[in-house]
């Protein structure tokens, strides 16, 4: 990068520089022109003054100077030439100088002769005898002024050249300086003095490396639990298995080894595909498939599905609500309701209860989880929704949990763009929330 801005500032200095150079060189030269001009106009002012026998003195006195004298009669006759013979001279009415000059009272030229790579100057005017006088001189045409300074200008550009290529090298610097101090603090989260324009570029880097650094610390500590988590229940099957192997295990003993090596192996099972499901959510890049779901049959027939769980666990689980539709995924929200009244059961107390509810107010669909059970510590609260979190750690094993439920709650309600509210104290029960948008018919 900072190559092609060096590169880059250097051919625009190079590009400025030879501009620059041509158009003073032809500023000069229509200076020059004028002076010329205006210098030739003055000598035929001064000469038309003159006596005809001082006129003819004067012609042969600027033959020396090399400016060039011409007396032509009304009709464009050459009468007199200091430098030629006026007989050999062909008639110059149809000069530009001389008929702007019959016109007029006075005309001017400049006639280039690319033979000899110079240009002449011609001023005429008319007499008060109705006579008309030409003053030229020759001078250096801009082709050849430009020949004869260009080494001078060659110096001037190479030293132009040198100076802007120092000063590329330093703005070049000055410009990718914020850049530098970026890369090298980006982690800091020191606040880098950088230009205006790069303010959202360079929050936007900012804000990714964030995101990255974060993401990376959220794998490996998810990397790190799942490692610890599968390792409990393989060790449980492993520790019954060698014993049922070596024999030190007989009658009953067998059947309560071989209960341990099924419970643990159900609890690896759930934890693999809670880990399969979350590693869905996560990379899925298709766009969600949706459709008109009834939540109030959905939550029924959850309802219906765990009350066995609920038996086993000595809690009763009780249905109230109303029709209502949202526009969601089925099988996304069923995982909802079942891990939202799955953890509402087994984070209950015996004799509990569980009340699911469905209702409309106004324009949401508002679904309701609540329990009787032993409630979450506010400190707590905030990260119940990471990945492996517990409150209780103990207790959430006994109950066969595998810290995953509620990260996938998570994942669900953010694809649906809902409201997940959490109330909850410890000894009164926990209430979970999911807000919707009610389903419009007008909707596609």
């Amino acid at each position: 990068m900072k190559k092609k801005i060096n590169t880059g500032m250097t051919l625009v200095a190079l590009l400025g520089i030879l501009t620059t150079m041509v158009l003073l060189t032809a500023v000069f030269y229509g200076v020059f022109q004028r002076q010329t001009m205006a210098d030739l106009r003055i000598y035929a002012l001064l000469l038309r003054e003159e006596s005809p026998e001082e006129m003819l003195s004067a012609g042969r006195n600027m033959r020396r100077e090399k400016v060039r004298i011409t007396i032509l009669d009304a009709e464009g006759g050459v009468l007199y030439d200091n430098l030629t013979d006026s007989a050999e001279m062909e008639n110059h009415s149809q000069r530009p100088e001389i008929r702007s000059a019959m016109e007029s009272g006075e005309g001017h030229a400049v006639r280039r002769s690319s033979t000899l790579d110079k240009s002449t100057f011609y001023y005429a005017i008319r007499l008060n005898d109705g006579r008309l006088l030409r003053v030229a001189a020759e001078a250096e045409s801009i082709y050849s002024i430009l020949g004869s300074v260009l080494p001078s200008l060659a110096w001037i550009g190479a030293v132009l050249l040198l100076l802007s290529l120092l000063l590329a090298h330093r703005l070049t610097d000055s410009l990718l300086e914020p850049v530098r101090k970026l890369a090298d603090h980006l982690g800091d989260g020191e606040e880098i003095c950088f230009y205006e324009e790069l303010a959202p570029f360079v929050r936007t880097i900012q804000k990714q490396h964030l995101d990255i650094v974060e993401n990376a610390r959220l794998r490996q500590e998810f990397t790190a639990n799942v490692t610890h988590e599968l390792k409990t229940p393989l060790t449980a099957i492993s520790g019954y298995a060698e014993l049922i192997e070596t024999g030190m295990a007989e009658g009953e003993d067998v059947v309560r080894f071989a209960g341990g090596i099924h419970k643990s192996a159900q609890r690896l099972l759930r934890l693999i595909n809670d880990i399969l499901r979350l590693s869905e959510l996560d990379d899925s890049q298709e766009e969600m498939k949706t459709e008109r779901v009834n939540l109030y049959e959905l939550a029924a027939v959850c309802v219906e599905m765990l009350k066995v769980s609920a038996g086993k666990h000595r809690v009763r689980l009780q249905m109230t609500g109303e029709e209502c539709h949202v526009r969601g995924n089925r099988i996304m929200l069923e995982e909802l309701l079942y891990n939202l009244c799955d953890n509402a059961i087994r984070y209950n107390v015996e004799g509990g209860l569980v009340q699911v509810d469905v209702h409309l107010e106004q324009e949401q669909v508002i679904l309701t989880v609540q329990d009787t059970g032993i409630g979450i510590p506010a400190e707590h609260q905030e990260r119940i929704f990471e990945r492996f979190y517990r409150v209780d750690k103990s207790r959430s094993k006994s109950t066969g949990g595998t810290g995953l439920g509620l990260a996938i709650v998570k994942h669900i309600v953010a694809g649906h763009q809902a409201v997940l509210r959490l109330e909850s104290s410890p000894g009164n029960g926990t209430m979970m929330q999911v807000i919707f948008d009610r389903y419009r018919d007008s909707i596609p």
